[in-house]
């Protein structure tokens, strides 16, 4: 009977044990998270430094060069920071985009018979993957301000299109369509409804399920207002002048060698995940599409790549997590991001923490959002496993 009970309270005792040693872990921990924030307030007060974020309504007092929202001198650190965020969020979004293109193409080519493209395409890996990102991000700054044409005498690339030291000037339309957005998102909810038809056809009759008509479905509303603003609207094209050009758009250097650096840099890596993936498919896969009559091209388009995808999704992940981060680099070569604005706020207002800590949130908060898109994405195309 004795052993009984000491068999039955010996799962309990560990457990007090446990809980014991968790709970003084929680008290060392929230000593020390007292003790630094009272030797921090301690030291903020011998030097009168107020704290707080009344701040962030006062007026910047400093010009941005590049920003999507109307701004001056006059607007509100808050509005800076604004900025700052849309500028990082912008070329978070647009690095992805460009550089999974990239990846996508480089990947597949790595595996290319051809003895000219995949000894090219390993040695564009390997040259970029194994030079910091900081380095790239320099000599793409140095080629842009230093090696091109000024602009009084650049040729155009296509008509309409110069690439000069004071950036790349393309031709705009002279108001940009309001309902491009409505009808983005109107050809959105057209494709997942399509998408959610087509899932449901695919599982009741075994018809192959095709991505491109959902594309086609979701671009053709936004395709057709921008054709129609196109004729209805004359293109405002950059004119060149003897000290500059007058009209049109502008991509500052700044920002072209951040995208540029960014999307090679990464497209790099995401052509290795992409290979990597592609050979873990087994080579059955392959050889059972060949017997079937599938083309090279048609067997990696059907069978090969959607089972690599699933392998591929996690890495992914992580790459476009290190690409948003990396954005921050932008601060090296001038580009106004948020990391970039937030020094100059904390320059002129000394309010370091409060700073730091906006930054370190907005930093996580996109982290986040990139890590459950791909999350989501991931449950969606992973195999599930059959009873």
């Amino acid at each position: 009977m004795a052993v009984d009970t000491l068999a039955a309270l010996a799962p309990r005792t560990a457990a007090s044990r446990a809980l014991a040693f968790q709970a003084l872990i929680f008290v060392i921990l929230v000593a020390v998270c007292g003790y630094l924030a009272f030797n921090l307030i301690g030291n903020l007060g011998a030097r009168s430094i107020h704290t707080g974020f009344g701040f962030l309504w006062s007026a910047a007092g400093f010009d941005i060069g590049e920003s999507f929202l109307p701004y001056d001198g006059r607007a509100s650190y808050a509005t800076a920071l604004l900025v700052g965020l849309l500028n990082t969020f912008a070329i978070t979004c647009a690095g992805i985009l460009i550089s999974t293109l990239i990846g996508t193409l480089i990947g597949p080519a790595r595996l290319s018979p051809n003895p000219l493209v995949a000894p090219l395409a390993a040695a564009y890996v390997e040259a970029i993957r194994n030079v910091p990102l900081l380095l790239q991000l320099y000599v793409w700054y140095a080629v842009l301000t230093q090696l091109l044409p000024s602009d009084g005498g650049a040729p155009a690339l296509v008509p309409g299109l110069y690439l000069t030291k004071s950036g790349l000037h393309f031709p705009t339309f002279g108001e940009p369509p309001r309902l491009a957005l409505p009808a983005l998102i109107l050809g959105l909810a057209c494709a997942f409804a399509y998408r959610r038809v087509a899932r449901r056809r695919q599982v009741e009759s075994g018809a192959p399920d095709r991505i491109w008509p959902a594309i086609l479905i979701a671009l053709t509303p936004v395709i057709l207002v921008l054709a129609q603003a196109a004729f209805t609207t004359p293109l405002d094209l950059p004119q060149q002048k003897r000290f500059g050009f007058v009209g049109g758009g502008t991509l500052t250097p700044e920002l072209t060698a951040l995208l540029v650096g960014l999307s090679l840099y990464n497209a790099a890596f995401v052509a290795e995940i992409l290979r990597g993936a592609i050979q873990s498919v087994a080579k059955g896969q392959s050889e059972a599409a060949a017997a079937l009559g599938l083309r090279r091209s048609q067997a990696l388009r059907l069978v090969v790549v959607p089972q690599a995808l699933r392998v591929a999704v996690p890495p992914l992940a992580s790459q476009f997590l290190n690409l948003a981060k990396n954005s921050s680099l932008a601060v090296a070569i001038g580009y106004p991001d948020l990391m970039s604005i937030g020094n100059t706020i904390i320059n002129q207002t000394g309010q370091a923490i409060e700073v730091i800590g906006i930054v370190m949130a907005v930093y996580l908060a996109l982290s986040l959002a990139i890590s459950g898109f791909m999350n989501w994405y991931n449950a969606r195309v992973r195999l599930e496993a059959r009873a």
